[in-house]
Order: structure tokens, then C-alpha cells, then sequence
């Protein structure tokens, strides 16, 4: 049974996380089908956006603890055991870079419990649009464990250093209201609304101009590195790039028609 279901309709690529009964706990087949699904939805022309959400009532509660216990049980020393992880941990990262390096944008959609992991995975989207209902928790500290997922990469440039040090160190659980006053989600929607308006906001981006918007995506990305100048050089010969392109000769002829434009993505 799969777990993680991948449906492609209007440009829309959603990869829901199908394990509802363990709360979409990550295990390791969800990994390689997480890592698949993304992969196919990088390289697919058609998909012009991708939509990350869970199953039932939660989107992810971290990784199963479970497997955890049974793998300490069937392997009881401790240089073994860290070999072990760190490769489990390490086939994470296709996914990871693979929601990055995307030149297409990625939204999380988020209802119940993101934790862990599953917290790792909403910050690695784009955007994220979350039910009011929800809560979230980066977890790790409280099994004696530190973050994987790009999570100490992506959380203090999201919210800050002292912040994300709080948010980690600590553990604590906290709601959508707080996750949005520090910046980590864009929205905040009542739950009975979430589909819908993840629906529309996704429309809106796979109907956008999909090649500018993946441009604009590398450029954010890259900017948290880059200095000054060589952003500048960036911008140029990404502008240069776009302008070179159709959606920008229809952007632009439909700005002076004064029409809504109609982008084809390239």
C-alpha cells in the first residue's frame, strides 16, 4: 500500500503523506516514495506547482517512534546503531533538495500535527497555509535527539537564531496563531476552509508564469548566501533570461492591452 499518493490535475501536482493510522508518521518506505514522488514532480514539465499535504486529520507527526524502539532492540550496539541512523536519516536529503531545487513553487498544507520531521518538511516548501486548528513542534529534543530535515538550516532564517534556539532547544508545542506571528507559515485559515483556499492559492500559482516564478524561487534561495554584487549579476541575468521567454512578451502585451494575462509557463 503506498504512502505516499501522488495526484497531478490542472498542473497540480499533490503529494498527500498516506499513513493516517500512524498519524503520517515518516518510516522508511515512506522516505523512498517521498523521495520519488518529489523527483517525478521536479522533472515533469506539466506540473507547474506541487501541494504537500497529510492524510486525515494531521499532516505529519515526525518519524515513527516505533520503527525507532525496534531498531534499538534488533541493534543493541551503539557504533552499529550509528551507522544505521545516519544513513536513515541521509536518504532524506534527495527529498529535501529535490523541494528546494525545484524551478517550480511548493506549497504545504497543513492541518493537525506538524512535527518533527514533519515540521522540517512544511519549512521546506515555499509557502505554507495552515488550518487555524493546527500546532506544530520541532519535537527532537524531547526523544534525545537534534533536527534533521534541513531543519537548523531552514528555521533560524526563517524566525532567527534566539528563536529557532527556543523553538528547538525546548520542544515545545505551539498553534498556528504563533506560527504566523514569527513568520513561519503565510497563512492562517479556518479549518473547514483549508482545501478550498489551498485549492485556490494553488490555481494561482500553477497558472502563473511557472519559469519567472522558479527564477524568483533560486534567487530568494541563493540570496541568503551571496554577497551584494554577485545577487545583482543573479538578478540581471535572470531578468535577462525571462525576458527572453514567452510568458514575459504576454505579460507584457497583456499589461498594455489591459487584459489579465495568460501565462504558459515558459
Amino acid at each position: 500500500m503506498s504512502t505516499v499518493d501522488v495526484r497531478i490535475e490542472n498542473a497540480i501536482a499533490t503529494l498527500t503523506l498516506s499513513r493516517p493510522e500512524a498519524l503520517n508518521a515518516l518510516n522508511t518506505a515512506m522516505m523512498d516514495e517521498l523521495g520519488a514522488a518529489a523527483s517525478r514532480v521536479e522533472h515533469d514539465p506539466a506540473v507547474r506547482a506541487v501541494v504537500l499535504t497529510g492524510a486525515g486529520k494531521h499532516f505529519m507527526a515526525g518519524g515513527d517512534v516505533k520503527f525507532f524502539a525496534e531498531t534499538m532492540a534488533a541493534t543493541p550496539n551503539a557504533t552499529d546503531r550509528r551507522v544505521l541512523f545516519e544513513r536513515f536519516v541521509s536518504r532524506l536529503h534527495p527529498v529535501m533538495t529535490s523541494l528546494r531545487r525545484m524551478p517550480k513553487p511548493v506549497l504545504a498544507s497543513v492541518r493537525g500535527a506538524a512535527a518533527g520531521f514533519g515540521l522540517s518538511l512544511m519549512m521546506a516548501a515555499d509557502l505554507a497555509i495552515v488550518a487555524e486548528d493546527s500546532y506544530f513542534t520541532l519535537a527532537y529534543a524531547n526523544i534525545g535527539v537534534s533536527p534533521d530535515g534541513s531543519s537548523t538550516y531552514v528555521l533560524p532564517r526563517l524566525v532567527g537564531v534566539k528563536r529557532a534556539m527556543e523553538i528547538a532547544l525546548l520542544g515545545d508545542r505551539f498553534d498556528a496563531k504563533q506560527a504566523l506571528a514569527i513568520g513561519l507559515v503565510n497563512r492562517v485559515v479556518p479549518a473547514a476552509e483549508l482545501d478550498a483556499q489551498t485549492r485556490a492559492l494553488a490555481e494561482r500559482l500553477a497558472t502563473g508564469p511557472t519559469a519567472a516564478l522558479g527564477r524568483t524561487k533560486n534567487l530568494i534561495n541563493r540570496s541568503l548566501e551571496n554577497d551584494y554584487d554577485t545577487q545583482l549579476q543573479l538578478e540581471a541575468e535572470s531578468f535577462a533570461a525571462c525576458a527572453a521567454g514567452e510568458d514575459f512578451q504576454r505579460g507584457v502585451t497583456a499589461f498594455v492591452d489591459k487584459k489579465k494575462a495568460e501565462f504558459v509557463g515558459r
